[in-house]
């Protein structure tokens, strides 16, 4: 039987609310989105540019920007995050440092006019009109229901961790010294006008923030002023810097940021340790001892490093030949530490399973596809030298919408495990778009029963 997995540190796909595809009220009218899937999505937020021609010329290659005199999406933009929407927020309880940061570019530095504790409106309002200071908000897709519906849509299309932080900024200022980014970045103007400026990566696809000085970055190769309703996308590394033009209204922004440490390397790092324990208890070489006192050598002998090249073109034989599921943690950390699927209301159709129960003659379809991981790795129940491999079914449908993204915020693993000879069962599940649970490849029909009631008492199973 499958168990609940424990809890861990840091076709058509049903959706869990009504779809109204183009038409979902914001507070700025109707939402010139297409949330109906989340390719169709991104096609809309990138609008006109085709996602061809973006993934093609522009992604993690160069900047794009789209100006678009649009008085309807401008009002969408701005409904997203205003600065009067702070009073009500400072009213919830936010805290410096954690939801708020507050600072100014000073000759090319930035200064960090935090206080202690509680944020309190009057006193940003009095550092932002006197003292000109940029307000930073972290992460409002925790308070804000249409960036969470956006952030949501964005996760499933990238399949990576999607934040955003709010940048409200007074006329004449700027907030941040020119700077690099570990992430792509896209930029969607709310209020106001704020002026850019972009320059020639000194790191690109970079994999660290970092601050650039001046005399350093040469002279912009791109410079423009976005206004309510146009986006900007900028891969990492790109070096920038954004002030608000003197004379005119606050400027108030949404970086949304995706793609952090989610590079080949990154996954070459997370996948290799299975690998290599895989190969050690099948093949021989791998189990034999290092040269005596390798470790006490300033330099590897090249007898060495050719041994382990030789075991690292074998390891990638293996991978090229095989099939199996990778062992990944970066899948579950993406699904533990990811948006719950957009609702409505209480959202109960994410917590108790809706329809008939599964029977050995049900047809059967996945709920919440773009929400749920699988992936093998050893029994964690067990000690080293008994490790079994195990399926296990990692999903988002319990995460805890108000710390996402919140970096130290305990979060917990959510799904259920099943020995591994249920693998090539779950794949039917997971590859067709309908399936009867008795065709499901499993020794006997008790199993498949059991196996599509326990995804069915988890929510994600439907019988049709």
């Amino acid at each position: 039987m499958p168990k609940k997995a424990k809890p861990a540190g840091p076709g058509t796909e049903e959706q869990p609310v009504p779809r109204k595809q183009l038409k979902a009220e914001a507070a700025g009218g109707p939402s010139p989105f297409n949330f109906d899937s989340p390719s169709g999505f991104f096609e809309s937020f990138i609008s006109p540019i085709k996602t061809e021609t973006f993934f093609k010329e522009f992604w993690e290659q160069k900047p794009l920007l789209i100006q678009r005199d649009d008085p309807a999406l401008a009002a969408y933009h701005q409904s997203l995050f205003r600065l009067s929407d702070l009073r009500s927020l400072c009213a919830r309880g936010v805290y410096y440092g954690r939801d708020v940061n507050v600072c100014r570019c000073v000759r090319g530095k930035k200064k960090v006019l935090n206080k202690d504790g509680k944020v309190h409106f009057l006193q940003l309002r009095k550092d932002f009109d006197q003292k000109r200071a940029t307000i930073q908000f972290h992460q409002p897709q925790r308070f804000k229901d249409e960036l969470w519906r956006i952030q949501e849509k964005l996760e499933c299309y990238f399949g990576s961790l999607v934040g955003s932080n709010v940048y409200i900024t007074p006329a004449g200022a700027q907030g941040l010294p020119p700077h690099y980014d570990d992430v792509e970045v896209f930029i969607l103007q709310l209020e106001g006008e704020k002026h850019w400026r972009l320059y020639c990566p000194t790191v690109p696809l970079a994999r660290e923030y970092s601050v650039e000085a001046e005399d350093r970055i040469g002279r912009p190769v791109l410079e423009f002023t976005l206004k309510p309703g146009d986006l900007l996308y900028f891969p990492r590394g790109t070096i920038h810097q954004a002030d608000t033009p003197p004379g005119l209204a606050h400027s108030t922004h949404v970086t949304i940021s995706t793609y952090q440490n989610s590079s080949w390397g990154d996954f070459l790092l997370d996948t290799i340790s299975g690998l290599v324990f895989d190969a050690a208890k099948e093949d021989m070489a791998f189990r034999a001892g290092v040269p005596r006192q390798l470790l006490l050598q300033v330099e590897t002998a090249a007898a060495a490093r050719g041994r382990l090249s030789s075991l690292l073109r074998t390891l990638a034989d293996r991978l090229e030949g095989s099939s199996q599921l990778l062992s990944s943690d970066m899948k579950k950390d993406f699904i533990v530490n990811r948006l719950p699927p957009y609702h409505a209301g209480d959202g109960a159709e994410l917590s108790v399973p809706g329809g008939q129960l599964p029977r050995l003659d049900s047809l059967v379809r996945l709920r919440f596809k773009e929400h749920v991981v699988l992936t093998v790795k050893p029994d964690q129940d067990l000690s080293d030298e008994t490790q079994e491999k195990m399926v296990y079914i990692y999903h988002s449908l319990k995460n805890r919408r108000e710390t996402h993204m919140m970096g130290n915020e305990e979060t917990e693993a959510h799904g259920l495990r099943f020995p591994l000879s249920h693998v090539e069962a779950l794949k039917q599940i997971w590859n067709n778009p309908a399936i009867s649970v008795r065709d499901l490849r499993l020794p006997t029909d008790a199993e498949k029963a059991s196996l599509a009631v326990s995804l069915w008492t988890e929510c994600l199973l439907q019988v049709l």
